[in-house]
């Protein structure tokens, strides 16, 4: 692509563009509950503004057009019954000594979303939207139609007007109050508690993080549930089981299929979600040589851990994080 008529050269509108890639990732991400999905959306988003860039006559801001673009990418992806979910949302706990069951495709989890795709440098703006990307959020909001899902995000979490959001979805302020309404009726009924959100300027925080760590590699469980809220929950996607308690969450860890973790090593990511986040990998065969397990992601209930998220599809995973598939120890 070279020229684009009198609106300039790719050169010129990209850039413009580009600025609003993060804060777009976001809200898709949380419109389709997909790091990739979110992805894909605002690059067929800048596709449709920059083939319509000619007729964006400035009535808007150009930040306003893009959301309506990516919103109607959204929408057009959302054509159909699915919800992505977590598996706490799908049946009752699991026997933490039952068989594993097999994996479930990738579309019907929720997944996870680093935390450098969906915040911008600024770090006011960091603070202010973090909480609506966690995943008891996002898995909320799913269970909201389309249209719904758009409304509640842009009027509760982006702070767009009424009148800005009609204009954005086409429709009557009166018509986005109406389901502006039903749509925080339907997420009262469905959403958890909120958990505390994290900040890496918390020494509690960071405390208890490190101790999870350092207690989950010796692998051992009497440190580990210490630091477990009573209600914790354990999941694996893509395995439709979740464990509640720590007491299970131990029996569950020591049972033959995830004891094969024992052993492994955690490495810090940037975070997922707004909240800590590691790339597990596990041990081979081969001494000091560890293959990828899951990205694992916290969450936080004031002193304890509320949250095990286990997300085992590495293959993608690991390079969105931009992790290695395999992790060698220095030889000594």
């Amino acid at each position: 692509m070279t020229e684009k008529g009198s609106a300039g050269t790719v050169e010129d509108v990209l850039p413009q563009f580009e600025g609003y890639r993060r804060e777009l990732c976001a809200y898709a991400y949380r419109m389709l509950g997909s790091s990739f999905e979110a992805e894909d959306a605002v690059q067929e988003a800048f596709t449709r503004a920059w083939k319509a860039y000619d007729s964006f006559e400035g009535r808007s801001s150009l930040r306003s057009w893009l959301y309506k673009i990516t919103t109607n990418v959204c929408l057009d992806m959302l054509d159909g019954p699915q919800r992505r979910a977590r598996p706490m949302d799908l049946n009752g706990p699991s026997s933490p000594n039952g068989p594993l069951p097999p994996p479930q495709p990738d579309y019907v989890w929720i997944e996870p979303i680093p935390n450098a795709l969906a915040f911008g440098a600024d770090p006011a703006d960091h603070a202010a939207t973090k909480d609506s990307l966690r995943l008891a959020f996002v898995a909320a909001v799913q269970h909201l139609p389309a249209t719904q899902r758009a409304i509640l995000i842009m009027r509760e979490v982006l702070r767009f007007s009424a009148n800005e959001t009609a204009a954005l979805l086409t429709m009557s302020p009166a018509s986005v109050n109406s389901a502006l309404q039903r749509a925080r009726a339907t997420l009262a009924k469905v959403q958890s508690t909120a958990s505390d959100g994290y900040d890496e300027s918390d020494v509690n925080q960071r405390e208890l993080v490190d101790g999870f760590v350092q207690a989950f590699e010796a692998y051992d469980m009497d440190a580990l549930t210490s630091l477990l809220k009573k209600d914790v929950a354990l999941s694996m996607p893509p395995l439709e089981l979740w464990v509640s308690g720590p007491d299970h969450v131990a029996e569950f860890m020591l049972s033959p299929g995830p004891s094969a973790c024992r052993g492994s090593r955690m490495v810090p990511l940037e975070g997922a979600n707004g909240l800590p986040a590691f790339g597990q990998y596990k041990p081979t065969e081969e001494p000091g040589v560890f293959t990828p397990w899951s990205i694992t992601v916290l969450e936080l209930d004031g002193a304890a851990i509320s949250g095990l998220n286990f997300f085992l599809d590495t293959e993608r995973l690991f390079p969105l994080f931009g992790l290695p598939m395999e992790l060698r120890e220095p030889a000594e």
